[in-house]
């Protein structure tokens, strides 16, 4: 590996935030605070007695106003499976993983992210009647990054399968942020990213495989190897999420079915289909059940049929055993011949 590899690489690590512990920040900014309350008491008091330390009050008190803001902007509270990057005047500085309460420099920034609105978030901002038309996906700015696993449900796509036929899939995907560095700088929007390498992953999966075949049980289809499908799909999306280090923990089928223009011709399609398998098995059956019966009057030496009238009984039994309804029997009281 080249110099310049091993430096991209050692870049792209994540780094742990320098901090300190955030509870004695805070009682010292709300020092700070009292303390610049009292001096400019003291400093309005000084101004009425017209005091030469007057101004050094309010100048004082200034000054730790600015030290209480300052040292209140760095207080940060990290929730459980939340992270949050860092970057000072552009530089990357670390990321915070660990649940808890610290302070940071107070001139580092968090970068933000985009998430989509909940239903919830989405309905009170529609009721709101802030905007006349709102877009498909609506999102919010977060300075948090969530290590949950979470879900991707990019709804239901047409595609064609290998053989031509237009069919709706639907899948869903779940993944997690492993590295909070590629995520945030080595996409643009890691969300949009996984949502679109998805989408290409399932048309090019689905465009390997028929949906449906009858006759070859060995040969791989989309409704009856779900799970080998599933699996491959997971492996094409971890294959393009690897540059922003997402994890891809499973991805399912759940939805498939014929697109609606060409379901009722796949339907008769199958029914036809259906039927002839069950009419051959009929067949074989009653074929069997007549070579059976032949044999059993022949070593029975019951009776004593000539070519002709074993053609007729055959004919008969399959008659009444292929049939679609029951067979109306005739007595006959005479001879046979």
């Amino acid at each position: 590996m080249s110099e310049h590899s091993e430096h991209v690489s050692e870049i792209q690590k994540e780094v742990p935030l320098k901090t300190l512990p955030g509870m004695p920040m805070l009682l010292l900014t709300i020092t700070f605070y009292l303390l610049s309350v009292i001096l400019i008491v003291f400093g309005v008091s000084s101004a009425i007695n017209e005091s030469a330390f007057a101004v050094a009050y309010f100048v004082l008190s200034m000054l730790l106003l600015f030290a209480a803001i300052l040292l209140n902007i760095g207080i940060k509270i990290v929730k459980p499976n939340e992270a949050a990057v860092f970057t000072l005047f552009g530089k990357y500085l670390g990321v915070l993983k660990t649940a808890g309460f610290y302070w940071i420099n107070p001139f580092a920034s968090a970068v933000s992210t985009e998430i989509p609105l909940s239903p919830e978030e989405i309905m009170k901002k529609k009721s709101s009647g802030a905007d006349a038309e709102y877009p498909a996906r609506m999102t919010k700015k977060m300075n948090r990054i969530s290590l949950k696993k979470q879900t991707l449900d990019n709804g239901r796509q047409k595609i064609n399968d290998e053989m031509g036929n237009p069919i709706e899939i639907g899948i869903v995907v779940i993944w997690q942020v492993e590295n909070t560095y590629k995520a945030v700088f080595n996409v643009d929007d890691y969300r949009d990213y996984l949502s679109i390498q998805a989408d290409s992953a399932l048309r090019d999966i689905v465009r390997m495989y028929p949906y449906d075949v009858s006759g070859d049980d060995n040969e791989k289809t989309l409704r009856g190897s779900s799970m080998e499908i599933s699996q491959r799909l997971k492996e094409q999306i971890q294959e393009k999420a690897d540059d922003a280090s997402l994890k891809i923990v499973e991805a399912r089928i759940t939805h498939l079915a014929y697109a609606l223009e060409i379901a009722a011709a796949m339907l008769q399609r199958q029914q036809a289909s259906a039927i002839i398998d069950a009419r051959q098995m009929i067949v074989e059956g009653a074929v069997g059940m007549v070579d059976m019966a032949l044999k059993m009057l022949s070593e029975g030496d019951i009776v004593e049929l000539d070519d002709e009238r074993k053609a007729q009984m055959v004919s008969n039994l399959l008659v009444v055993l292929c049939g679609n309804r029951d067979a109306q029997p005739i007595v006959n009281s005479g001879s046979i011949y």
